[in-house]
């Protein structure tokens, strides 16, 4: 068998990337990659992202080098993508690419966070709203050319369900259960006898023995950024609602305070919004229908509709708290107009007392 393993990390550094001054500043330092790599999805609307050359010592993986790309995505994501080459006598000799240390001792991980920290120093200037760059959302895609002896991967795949699905489950041959094996391959996508698209949680096999699965692979990038941004909207509506509440309580009886809270809900909210609909539309309208059935294969699996509907959820929460508080706002509003028309009476009552009395 030969073929290469592909690891992708998404990182979510910013609410969006300045395409224009991003392309400006890698153009000044020359890291600019080949443009016309990856191609989006046939029939899909989407601006393609920024390919980075990577400057780094080589690195090697089981002995085989390791090439690496960054992509700039215009959702203010950045996709760190690892690729090694590999020949094995079956599936099972694929297991030690499932957690690997790379020959230097460092973790894919550790690797791909200083690239992608590298890579946002140099476009710092084109980000909105930069974030810290946390963990990854990372899976790995196991991609077959080449069979021995036969160019049929659909029936090669059939007989070997038991060895795939150990392979991406990380399950040891003799614990996996027929039903577990079954629910593997539940979302299996081919289009010809001669591919084939697995997608798991962790990892995904991809068999194509007519040439290189750019597009599937794209699919599937694409369905793992997704993940990371809308977790990472997850995170940041949790932690916003709970400042937001905190900060209701100290700026209560602050001249100005509700005010404030008010205005960071408002563009808050905007944003969030705006940036879930940038990612949702990220994959809306795919011209090929292999291409959509293996997204939504990616989409199930992952659980991508969950994760916006806790997103939509939180900004429902969100809403919420901006009506309160804006009502609240209105009250006080209304009871200083109250109050400074009941002064206005009292002082003309007065006056005309005075008036009398003289």
């Amino acid at each position: 068998m030969k073929g290469e393993v592909v690891y992708f990390f998404a990182f979510d550094v910013a609410n969006e990337f300045l395409m224009e001054e991003a392309r400006r500043l890698l153009s000044e330092r020359k890291l600019l990659a080949d443009p016309g790599a990856p191609r989006s999805p046939r029939g899909m609307t989407l601006s393609p992202p920024l390919i980075v050359a990577v400057a780094q010592p080589p690195v090697a993986l089981h002995g085989t080098p390791v090439t690496v790309e960054a992509r700039l995505f215009e959702f203010g994501a950045i996709s760190i993508v690892m690729r090694v080459p590999y020949e094995v006598d079956a599936l099972a000799g694929l297991c030690p690419f499932l957690n690997p240390t790379l020959d230097d001792g460092r973790r894919l991980d550790d690797l791909a966070r200083s690239l992608c920290e590298q890579v946002r120093g140099e476009v710092e200037a084109a980000l909105v709203r930069p974030s810290a760059v946390a963990e990854p959302e990372s899976y790995i895609v196991f991609c077959v050319r080449d069979l021995p002896d036969t160019d049929n991967a659909e029936r090669w795949l059939a007989d070997q369900k038991a060895e795939a699905a150990r392979l991406l489950t990380s399950m040891a041959h003799d614990q996996i259960s027929s039903s577990q094996i079954d629910e593997v391959f539940r979302y299996q996508r081919s289009l010809t006898r001669a591919d084939a698209v697995v997608p798991a949680w962790d990892a995904a096999l991809v068999v194509d023995l007519t040439g290189p699965p750019t597009e599937v692979l794209y699919t599937l990038e694409l369905a793992n950024l997704q993940l990371e941004e809308f977790r990472q909207m997850d995170r940041a509506l949790d932690r916003f609602l709970t400042n937001a509440y905190a900060d209701l309580e100290r700026r209560t009886l602050v001249p100005g305070g509700t005010t404030v809270v008010l205005r960071k809900l408002r563009w808050f909210r905007i944003d969030v919004t705006r940036l879930a609909d940038e990612v949702s539309n990220t994959t809306k309208i795919f011209g090929d229908w292999h291409l959509a059935r293996v997204y939504i294969a990616a989409r199930d699996r992952f659980h991508l509709d969950r994760w916006r509907q806790s997103v939509e959820q939180r900004l429902g929460q969100l809403d919420e708290v901006y009506n309160l508080v804006r009502a609240e706002l209105w009250e006080r509003r209304m009871f200083v107009l109250e109050l400074f028309i009941a002064i206005l009476i009292l002082f003309e009552v007065f006056i005309a007392i005075l008036w009398r009395s003289h």
